[in-house]
């Protein structure tokens, strides 16, 4: 008798080549987890890559009705349990069987509809896209890694949202010339890239660090399949940021730095280690 197994397969498939193909970091990532936990994160990934994708990437389009209809595909995929787009097909399975909050996803969306008109922000919009960016992200992981214990979860939260919220303020750092360069955008509050320095760098990196150690402490309460990975995704940005950090403020807006592979091998074996030895 035929089944829905298959085109289930095959949509996973979808979400785990579009991983591979945009992220090898988080690839990484992804394989240092259990491997129950693989899937649903691999569909959680390309949710958000190709949302991303369209505000991103695909110029010469109409981006607002893309994101519009993927949104409409979303909330249909969801309310239906199926969807021919199989992206959405293998998030919309992870949604029901982990319980993720059409908040999260739809907080995320608003997210991405920002990058359609906000160029620059204040304090008070910049938390916002923080939040629904990185931080609902962070927590949709947390709903799969918690495995319906939503005890854990509300205790895990916090340290969720700093660890997500810490990773997207890198990756701001990063692409910082690139952002405003290629798409016009400047996401840290109030910074006049004209007079971007090292004083101003060093605010930042602080408000980024304190996230991070917020975070550490969440990473030792996960479940013990869901910790390794989840750190090696810590020290991953951790060894991302101290490179931005040795760097004065003029060369960030230079360079796009990186981790390279050799060092990415080398931060996976040291973790394990940590971890095997229980010294996270």
């Amino acid at each position: 008798m035929n089944t829905i197994d298959l085109y289930d397969k095959v949509c996973l498939k979808a979400s785990r080549h579009t991983t591979y193909s945009y992220s090898t970091s988080f690839s990484l990532g992804i394989r240092s987890l259990d491997r129950r936990f693989h899937a649903p994160i691999h569909s959680i990934y390309g949710f958000v890559r190709f949302a991303d994708e369209i505000v991103d990437t695909f110029h010469g389009f109409d981006k607002s009705v893309l994101l519009n209809r993927f949104r409409e595909d979303t909330d249909r995929a969801v309310t239906e349990s199926i969807s021919l787009n199989p992206i959405l097909h293998s998030f919309q399975r992870v949604v029901h069987r982990y319980g993720i909050e059409r908040e999260l996803y739809d907080t995320f969306l608003d997210s991405m509809a920002m990058d359609l008109t906000d160029n620059a922000h204040d304090q008070r919009s910049f938390e916002k896209y923080i939040l629904g960016s990185a931080e609902v992200v962070g927590l949709m992981c947390l709903r799969v890694f918690c495995e319906g214990d939503d005890a854990l979860y509300q205790k895990l939260k916090p340290a969720a949202m700093d660890l997500g919220a810490a990773f997207q303020k890198v990756n701001f750092l990063r692409d910082l010339q690139d952002d405003h360069r290629n798409l016009g955008r400047t996401y840290f509050p109030s910074i006049d890239l004209s007079r971007w320095n090292d004083q101003t760098k060093r605010e930042i990196e602080a408000d980024i660090q304190a996230d991070f150690d917020a975070a550490l402490a969440g990473i030792r309460q996960l479940p013990k399949g869901a910790r390794f990975g989840v750190y090696m995704a810590y020290i991953y940005y951790v060894a991302l940021f101290r490179k931005i950090q040795a760097l004065p403020a003029s060369q960030i807006m230079a360079v796009r730095v990186r981790v390279r592979n050799r060092r990415k091998l080398a931060l996976l074996t040291t973790s394990y280690l940590r971890h095997s030895f229980g010294m996270l």
